[in-house]
């Protein structure tokens, strides 16, 4: 046997206790950043979800879109305005909005896990009745804190049916959601895909909640990465500033699906190859595994 040949054999029977563990289990994966672009990290990322089912794990994929929609604003010429970092949404925005995540960028990703042997199926909230929204209360303006700005059709999660999604799970589908909820009334939202990656781990009792970023993971305050960490020992990085920006919430989303039971919480590198099998089914991993 080549050495190529038993170097593979030794990273199956690495994985094998990890695949042991998982099989049964829904694993929730937020896709968004580089690995959404890049197609070398597309195509890998569609090929570790097939994998993933096919070892007996249930993956459900939810996905972002922010750079999709920005790109497609500045197309038609319409301006966008952020306001404590999220898009202010009118009614024509929503429009393009759900063209976008639920039409171009959900049809994508369905298109490429089935390409590569998965039998992926394309949701949004309004499917099944599976994300309830309410919008969010008005914000204040970081420019003119006096200024009380509506953000429109900018939701947040008020409750999940995951009805459909059990269907899908059952009959050895992959879920894929765009992050569009629908309020009572029927008018649709916009709503941060890591909160409903969150709250669909929560409902459906998830194993593992994956976030998929374009960094390392977290990080120590000498740039070290941290591969694993207790959510008490995070909360201490946040109240010293060691962790910020654009973590907090990814932070905030890992502590509201911990708290309600999800098993842990992955912040890993979208920009590497292979990614999610490397931290579910390796013991070296990609970025900073969250336990309570």
């Amino acid at each position: 046997m080549t050495t190529d040949g038993h170097q593979t054999a030794r990273v199956l029977n690495e994985a094998l206790p990890y695949i042991q563990r998982l099989a049964g289990r829904t694993v929730v994966i937020k896709y968004g950043g580089n690995a959404m672009v890049d197609d070398a990290l597309k195509t890998s990322f569609a090929r570790n979800i097939v994998l993933m089912k096919q070892v007996g794990v249930n993956p459900v994929v939810v996905h972002g879109g922010g750079p999709q929609i920005g790109r497609m604003l500045d197309a038609i010429g319409k301006e966008t305005r952020f306001v404590a970092g999220m898009r202010v949404t009118d009614s024509e925005t929503m429009d393009l909005v759900e063209m976008v995540l639920g039409g171009q960028v959900n049809k994508n990703i369905v298109s490429l896990i089935n390409q590569h042997g998965g039998r992926a199926v394309g949701l949004t909230g309004k499917d099944g009745r599976l994300l309830r929204a309410r919008p969010l209360e008005p914000v204040a303006d970081e420019k003119q804190p006096d200024e009380i700005i509506d953000l429109g059709h900018v939701g947040e999660v008020e409750a999940i049916d995951p009805s459909i999604v059990h269907t899908l799970e059952r009959s050895d589908f992959i879920p894929v959601i765009a992050p569009i909820g629908v309020d009572a009334a029927g008018r649709s939202y916009n709503i941060n895909a890591d909160l409903v990656a969150a709250r669909v781990a929560v409902t459906l009792g998830a194993e593992k909640l994956l976030l998929l970023t374009n960094t390392p993971g977290i990080l120590d305050t000498a740039g070290e990465l941290i591969t694993h960490s207790p959510l008490k020992a995070i909360d201490n990085m946040i109240a010293d500033g060691s962790v910020y920006g654009g973590m907090l919430p990814k932070v905030r989303c890992a502590r509201e699906a911990l708290e309600a039971g999800v098993g842990a919480v992955q912040i890993i590198d979208g920009r590497v190859e292979n990614a999610v099998l490397l931290e579910l089914f390796t013991d070296a991993g990609v970025g900073t595994l969250i336990h309570l």
